[in-house]
């Protein structure tokens, strides 16, 4: 079965550091810096290309939780041969397009292994112009939930979506999926290139289960401090 990773015993394992770095040098020193506060980390496109998947492995051999955010999309024996070899890899977590063909084959591919299959329904970088634009009819809350009772019947683990979306998308796949939360930004924060976000404490408040961070850490003078004070934000929901 695949494990929904919902609800864990600590806000510190909700927490997961977006390892946004252009570097393997980078990515290992954010990890030094922030050990003992940080035990979940994300790793995308940027740092998968400068060697990354390797650095994967190797957090995930010393006890670390990868999200592995590759949001896969090809046909399904492509889906499901890529699959197979992230669970080789021990891999926590991985994101695939919320496409129905998509996630049916990944999850036959998972079956009987601990990889929580995360399905991306829109990205927080776009809004409602953004989805017309790449020619959906839906907008983009409606298109969320739509994404969401899908791949509640794929038997998908989880849903990535933003945060203005949880409460709603909790609703529709109950308590045990896990619903993960990028587009998080502390109250006062720059947004950057995200238009759909929400403080920490919002995002937990809203049934959150897991918040994704990446440039308010890794970004920050800080790094260790800026994790804890998110953290922080997060207890105090």
């Amino acid at each position: 079965m695949i494990a929904n990773a919902m609800q864990t015993d600590t806000m510190r394992e909700r927490l997961i550091v977006g390892l946004d770095v252009p570097s393997l040098k980078e990515a290992e020193k954010a990890v030094r810096e922030l050990d003992g506060v940080v035990s979940f980390y994300k790793i995308g496109y940027q740092l998968a290309f400068a060697g990354g998947l390797d650095f994967a492995r190797e957090l995930a051999s010393a006890g670390k939780k990868i999200f592995l955010d590759m949001k896969l999309l090809d046909i399904d024996n492509t889906v499901a041969k890529g699959v197979e070899n992230i669970v080789k890899m021990g891999m926590t977590m991985l994101t695939l397009h919320a496409y129905p063909k998509t996630m049916r084959a990944a999850v036959v591919a998972a079956r009987g292994s601990e990889l929580c299959l995360l399905a991306v329904t829109v990205l927080t970088s776009m809004d409602e112009q953004d989805v017309i634009d790449a020619g959906y009819e839906y907008d983009p809350h409606t298109l969320v939930l739509r994404r969401a009772e899908q791949a509640l019947h794929a038997g998908m683990g989880g849903i990535v979506c933003s945060a203005a979306e949880t409460e709603a998308v909790r609703r529709i796949v109950g308590p045990d999926m896990a619903v993960v939360t990028p587009g998080i930004r502390p109250a006062g924060s720059d947004h950057g290139d995200q238009k759909r976000v929400m403080t920490p404490a919002d995002a937990i408040r809203s049934g959150s289960s897991h918040l994704v961070v990446g440039r308010p850490i890794v970004a920050a003078a800080d790094r260790r401090a800026a994790a804890e004070a998110i953290l922080d934000e997060m207890r105090s929901a």
